[in-house]
């Protein structure tokens, strides 16, 4: 299980995981090391006197793809380990 479990790791660290907002004026991909690797942006969404909305949509982005990442990443661990997780619960000592 544990050589699965290293080679589940590897494969989901070479993984981009994408997500966009505000209807794809901000688009970011984001890989399995956690790392943000593009940010995209429509050129209609660059606007001087409103940075602050540009912000807060870049964050939003990035939250949601890291979300995706993270998502798939414990799916993938959670197949691998099974039911594991509920033995710790029943033991006296």
């Amino acid at each position: 299980m544990q050589k699965q479990m290293e080679e589940k790791t590897k494969e989901m660290e070479e993984k981009e995981w994408e997500a966009s907002v505000g209807g794809g004026a901000v688009t970011v991909k984001v890989s399995g090391k956690k790392e943000v690797t593009s940010i995209t942006l429509s050129p209609e969404v660059v606007d001087p006197d409103d940075i602050e909305m540009l912000q807060d949509l870049v964050v939003a982005a990035v939250n949601e793809a890291f979300r995706k990442m993270e998502e798939e990443s414990q799916a993938a661990m959670n197949s691998i380990a099974g039911g594991l997780g509920s033995l710790g619960g029943g033991f006296p000592f």
